[in-house]
């Protein structure tokens, strides 16, 4: 049979009130007292029930996690950071993949509300009209994990990745090159997909350089969505001598069939992207890149969510943390 509250007050020779306060780490229980209740609790295997405690505080110490694509590797460094805050807060986390479609995370996000979490962490891509209604009927506090909405209305944690894109594609600038494809994630994404098409088209204006709607192609940021770009890119006459990729998953496709059409990186073609991932290390040759603060992101994000949560005082509610050029050697001054 299940242990009750009943039981352990019994067995302590307590009130339920006492037994409560005890777990509830009260601090106006007797030492005495709170050891006999601890032995009690001990020798029967009670267990609080986290259910019930937080019908009667109107909390449940738990978060609400959406995230767009759990097999995406860059999100598991994320998801590490928010761990680890939300242990240090004393928080559970509740995990849920949304495959990046808008009327999955719509539902999910219902779902966590209904679930009575303190607070939510949205770490999708495109954040809609839709998204912002369901973030403003909700009563607890939202923050978005490396993402931001068009208006910036909403409490968030990201970089600047326009500077990030910006920053990549003056690398290949400065290698010399000029004929500078890029491989894009989508445009509809303000935050991130356009958001770094902007930074690599105002790179090559800044050098001066036109800008070829031919050397851009829409991938979807995985590695099979480079293959046809960069197959496309190795058909045009000029070839682009440099690709610069919007994330390191895309840019290692991009490694690769460059390498099987018989070609070097980067002796033939240069390759630079945005992530930092950790394939961007293990790849030959290792992947030039800019590296999002991927742990931090999500830390950041957590402990913001906890001062909403615990309504503490915060100076600023759109967080932009810095990112680092990582040179490795797919990327090398032209001779």
């Amino acid at each position: 049979m299940t242990v009750t509250i009943y039981d352990v007050a019994r067995e302590a020779g307590v009130s339920m009130a006492t037994v409560s306060r005890v777990v509830n780490n009260n601090p106006n229980v007797k030492p005495q007292t709170r050891k006999k209740v601890f032995e009690a609790i001990e020798r029967l295997g009670y267990r609080p029930n986290a259910v019930a405690r937080g019908l009667a505080s109107k909390k449940t110490t738990t978060v609400g996690v959406v995230i767009p694509d759990i097999s995406n590797s860059i999100f598991a460094e994320v998801a590490r950071g928010i761990e680890d805050i939300a242990n240090m807060y004393h928080y559970n986390i509740i995990l849920c993949n949304a495959d990046k479609k808008k009327e999955k995370e719509i539902r999910v996000i219902n779902t966590l509300l209904e679930k009575q979490v303190d607070g939510l962490l949205f770490m999708g891509g495109v954040v809609t009209e839709d998204h912002i209604q369901a973030f403003r009927t909700s009563s607890v506090p939202v923050v978005l994990c490396g993402t931001k909405d068009e208006n910036q209305a909403m409490p968030s944690v990201d970089i600047d990745h326009e500077k990030a894109a910006f920053d990549a594609v003056n690398v290949l600038i400065e290698a010399g090159h000029r004929d500078i494809a890029m491989i894009s994630g989508t445009l509809q994404d303000p935050a991130n997909g356009f958001a770094r098409y902007q930074g690599y088209k105002r790179a090559l204006e800044t050098a001066g350089i036109p800008v070829r709607d031919e050397y851009v192609r829409i991938g979807n940021y995985r590695y099979e969505s480079s293959v046809d770009a960069v197959n496309y890119f190795l058909g045009l006459s000029p070839r682009p001598t440099a690709i610069f990729s919007a994330t390191d998953e895309m840019a290692i496709g991009a490694i690769h069939t460059i390498q099987d059409n018989g070609l070097r990186v980067p002796e033939d073609v240069a390759v630079i992207s945005v992530d930092n991932i950790r394939m961007a290390s293990m790849v030959r040759p290792t992947l030039t890149t800019v590296a999002q603060p991927m742990y931090d992101i999500g830390a950041v994000s957590m402990r913001l969510l906890t001062k909403l949560m615990n309504k503490e005082s915060t100076d600023n509610m759109q967080v932009i943390l810095p990112h680092e050029i990582i040179n490795r050697h797919s990327v090398k001054a032209q001779a």
